[in-house]
């Protein structure tokens, strides 16, 4: 064949899409005894919601939790909801009912829901920084500054801009030709081994992942880090040791919930792009990074707080002065 049919080959190749009927979901290689696994993710998920649903009650019948600074709880338990819900059950359904085939509709969907609420979660730390860059470095004027107003666009804005930012991959990743492997090296769909299956040019979804990458885990975090050394020289003008003390002590629970969700996040996605990693090692990471923190979010910063606390003691006792008043009746 000349270099010129060569050409008209690929031309031709790269104007017609091959859509699969479906992808295959490869999960764990050779790993034995991996339902135990899938049983932890279970009882993660199980724990999960449990957790995430109870603060959510609690901020939305507490009409004193009704602040700015609880939106953006409630807005994180909801993402780690609604991520972890995205995830975890379809990923229990396909191994341990061995259901790996997976529509190609479907299977976009269902990357977008995973990868639209895990990216929300970054952005949304990047507000409870905000937050705590207001009360400490401004605190005279933090109720002016720090609004409902406020913080509903900040919160709204981070939602459109990731949902955009994923529909723009989806599609770019609908505009692809699988006419070869369709296993899925992933525990599920995942938007990296996806594309690479593809065979037409998917050099810009390639570039995509950098940009992501950028987006979910670099621009926030910098943020973050930003307000954070903002915050640290406010502090070091406090010349009380213990109001200093005071002060640093209201970001201890947000700085957890930042370790706990970008460490894991950013090791997992330097090793995958530096060095092989085993399908295995990635696999476990990435569940772990992505189920993990849903869980602990609401321990660490909403149900350790003292005024949830007192909230939730509040409703419990009027639930058994309601019960009782109607026993009575």
């Amino acid at each position: 064949m000349g270099q010129e049919e060569r050409r008209r080959a690929a031309l031709i190749l790269n104007a017609t899409f091959v859509r699969p009927a479906a992808f295959y979901i490869n999960g764990f290689s050779d790993l034995p005894h991996a339902e135990y696994y899938y049983g932890f993710l279970c009882f993660v998920y199980i724990l999960t919601v449990l957790g995430n649903s109870l603060v959510l009650a609690v901020i939305y019948l507490v009409k004193k939790l009704h602040t700015p600074k609880y939106m953006i709880v409630f807005s994180l338990a909801l993402t780690d909801l609604c991520g972890s819900t995205a995830l975890i059950p379809k990923v229990l359904d396909t191994f341990l009912f061995d259901r790996r085939y997976i529509v190609y509709e479907a299977c976009l969907s269902y990357m977008f829901f995973v990868w639209f609420f895990t990216s929300v979660q970054p952005w949304t730390l990047v507000v409870m920084a905000f937050d705590r860059f207001v009360a400490i470095c401004f605190p005279l004027r933090y109720h002016r500054i720090v609004t409902k107003p406020v913080i509903a666009a900040m919160l709204l804005f981070s939602w459109v801009a990731i949902l955009s930012v994923y529909a723009l991959a989806i599609g770019f990743l609908n505009r692809l030709s699988f006419c070869g492997s369709l296993v899925v090296q992933s525990f599920f769909c995942d938007h990296g081994p996806i594309f690479r299956l593809a065979c037409n040019d998917n050099s810009f979804n390639s570039k995509m992942v950098y940009a992501l990458i950028v987006i979910v885990i670099c621009l926030p975090l910098m943020l973050v880090v930003l307000t954070y050394v903002c915050i640290s020289v406010a502090l070091s003008r406090i010349t009380s040791g213990p109001e200093r003390l005071k002060a640093f002590k209201t970001c201890v629970s947000h700085l957890i919930l930042v370790a706990i969700f970008f460490l894991p996040l950013l090791g997992t996605n330097v090793a995958v792009l530096t060095s092989t990693l085993h399908p295995n090692a990635r696999i476990f990471n990435s569940t772990l990074t992505q189920t993990v923190p849903a869980l602990l979010n609401p321990i660490i910063y909403s149900l350790k707080t003292e005024e949830v606390l007192r909230s939730m003691r509040r409703l419990c006792k009027n639930r058994v002065r309601n019960v009782t008043l109607c026993k009575r009746f």
